[in-house]
């Protein structure tokens, strides 16, 4: 089993030592990625990366929150070794439990009664300012002006037809992972994980008729930079990954590989969005 850490979290080390003990405990091998090791001090087999890690063992589990999620799924793309989630930051909408249900949730998944929730990525190509570009996502991309406060303009196509121009902070395509994320904030609809769709919302518009549009997930949607004299920035998960400048463009399309995420038999999307937000009908 793999072991992979947010380093960031002080809960990391002990967390860690704890999940480690018991997966030997249970007689099984304890795998981890050179960067867990040497923060939490683990002598065990290690790979260099969390992409060589996920290509050698049969399960990730993932300490931290829905960005060490987020980070991790990327990494491990295309290997389909599914990911559990150990939930050591706030909202958790991608991880599969608590820090403090560790063994229970352990137990679960080795007696086989977790079952495996596939969830699509999603690419961007184009060109930006330092030349060509491809990035995955779980959640979301987004693009958006730099430090200054100043309307970016973008043209938005889906298959090749003009949907609108957008004036504003930026925009956001979000895959139906990334709708209780960014999107979510920013005024978009929740989308069930089970809906093939795209939700495009733009941030901060500056006309107030433009709201979250859901196209198919089939669907190439093209994003084009049309403001001069502007930073403009694409993040993929949260990440800066290229800068933008005028004429520059994108197309964001559902990848051809899909992360894989352990559920407990008990939870639900719905359920989650009732506990995580505090929803009528929540018991917590």
């Amino acid at each position: 089993m793999g072991l992979v850490g947010n380093p960031e979290k002080v809960a990391t080390r002990s967390v860690a030592r704890k999940a480690r003990a018991l997966i030997a405990a249970a007689g099984r091998d304890v795998l981890v990625d050179a960067g867990t090791a040497e923060f939490v001090g683990l002598s065990d087999a290690r790979f260099e990366s969390v992409t060589a890690l996920a290509g050698e063992c049969d399960l990730l589990i993932v300490l931290g929150g829905d960005g060490t999620i987020l980070r991790v799924a990327r990494q491990a793309a295309g290997s389909g070794t599914p990911i559990l989630g150990i939930n050591l930051g706030r909202l958790g909408f991608l991880t599969a439990s608590s820090s403090a249900n560790l063994g229970r949730t352990l137990e679960a998944v080795w007696s086989g009664q977790c079952h495996v929730e596939s969830r699509p990525l999603i690419e961007a190509t184009g060109r930006g300012r330092h030349g060509r570009i491809h990035e995955l996502a779980l959640n979301d991309f987004v693009v958006s002006h730099g430090m200054v406060p100043r309307l970016i303009e973008l043209e938005v196509k889906v298959d090749r037809e003009v949907l609108t121009s957008y004036r504003g902070d930026g925009l956001i395509v979000s895959s139906p992972t990334g709708s209780t994320a960014y999107s979510l904030a920013a005024g978009g609809a929740v989308v069930s994980p089970q809906a093939d769709v795209f939700a495009l919302t733009p941030i901060c518009p500056h006309t107030l008729s433009n709201r979250s549009v859901i196209v198919s997930l089939s669907s190439t949607v093209e994003v084009r930079l049309l403001s001069e004299r502007v930073d403009t920035f694409l993040a993929a998960d949260g990440q800066t990954r290229a800068e933008l400048r005028v004429g520059d463009w994108l197309k964001v399309r559902r990848s051809r590989s899909t992360t894989h995420l352990v559920r407990l038999p008990e939870s639900s999307f719905f359920g989650t969005l009732r506990q995580k937000l505090n929803w009528s009908g929540s018991s917590v």
